[in-house]
């Protein structure tokens, strides 16, 4: 296995280089334990996701996913994962992404666009604790929204520039109804309530949770990162940890490269077998974008 990696190695990173000359990304985090030798336990370790799909407004790009196994949620691994990207990140709350809006940056400041789902979570999580009328009224506007941005699928996605319009008209009343109504409750309830403390995480993110508005690329929520690191949690189950920092390595970037696979309907032991011959032949690694899994001629098959 440590062979094959160092061999997909540049394949990975041709795989990150491709997706970071994008501007528009999503990026999430996950536990990953590894054992920790000597000791009989195992330590808390991260698998960073940055993630690529453009596929819900007509995007030219392939959609793609690379994994990086860290030893912490320290925001500076975000910061070392992000060098050379520049433009719009989608992320959840976590503060320790704040560092990459520095205007010190290399790079610039990158603009981060918040999910709303995570918004929402928050307030259901009041309803089913205290049944609170005016947390449920929040769910219902947001509900509303997400309404708009499933009609925007169907029968096909529409471009950027057609849901931003639509955004402008139509969501916008509604993210402006529900911002007046968090301000008012703020005046009116503890903050150190389960409703206080929602409110008080919206109204933090307010910045980042409008960007949708102005930006038909962006997504109402981060649910396409999500989704390409729900295998790290049959991973837990099922190999428990990673045995080393190594083996870490080793299965960020098969996932990464099987992950990629998955989201471009290309079966991934066809695309292995394709690209070790590849390597057999003699392909140049300075051209080893060609050997991307979109690029792979066999294996292929119907997705949505």
């Amino acid at each position: 296995m440590n062979s094959a990696t160092d061999a997909l190695w540049p394949v990975f990173e041709a795989l990150e280089r491709d997706l970071k000359s994008n501007s528009k990304l999503y990026m999430d985090e996950t536990v990953l334990a590894q054992l920790d030798p000597g000791t009989g336990k195992t330590k808390t370790c991260y698998v960073w996701a940055l993630c690529r799909d453009d596929r819900r407004w007509k995007g030219n790009s392939n959609p793609g996913v690379v994994f990086h196994f860290k030893q912490s949620r320290h925001g500076k691994h975000a910061e070392e994962i992000l060098k050379g990207f520049s433009g719009t990140l989608q992320v959840d709350g976590y503060t320790g992404y704040n560092r990459l809006t520095s205007k010190g940056r290399d790079g610039g400041p990158i603009t981060l666009a918040y999910c709303w789902a995570h918004v929402r979570r928050k307030f259901l999580d009041v309803v089913k604790a205290t049944k609170s009328k005016e947390a449920q009224r929040i769910l219902d506007l947001i509900g509303q929204i997400y309404g708009l941005e499933q009609e925007m699928q169907k029968p096909s996605p529409l471009s950027a520039a057609a849901r931003r319009s639509i955004r402008q008209s139509e969501s916008l009343p509604l993210i402006e109804q529900l911002f007046h109504m968090l301000r008012e409750l703020s005046g009116k309830i503890s903050m150190k309530s389960t409703l206080g403390s929602a409110i008080k995480y919206t109204m933090k993110l307010m910045d980042g949770l409008q960007v949708f508005l102005s930006d038909g690329r962006v997504e109402f929520d981060s649910n396409a990162v999500e989704n390409t690191i729900r295998p790290i949690a049959l991973l837990r189950k099922n190999a428990l940890f990673a045995g080393s920092e190594v083996g870490g390595r080793n299965w960020a970037v098969m996932a990464s490269i099987i992950g990629t696979c998955r989201m471009n309907g290309v079966e991934p032991y066809a695309y292995l077998t394709w690209v070790f011959e590849q390597m057999a032949k003699g392909h140049p690694r300075s051209r080893y974008d060609e050997l991307l899994p979109w690029h792979c001629p066999n294996g292929k098959f119907a997705i949505e």
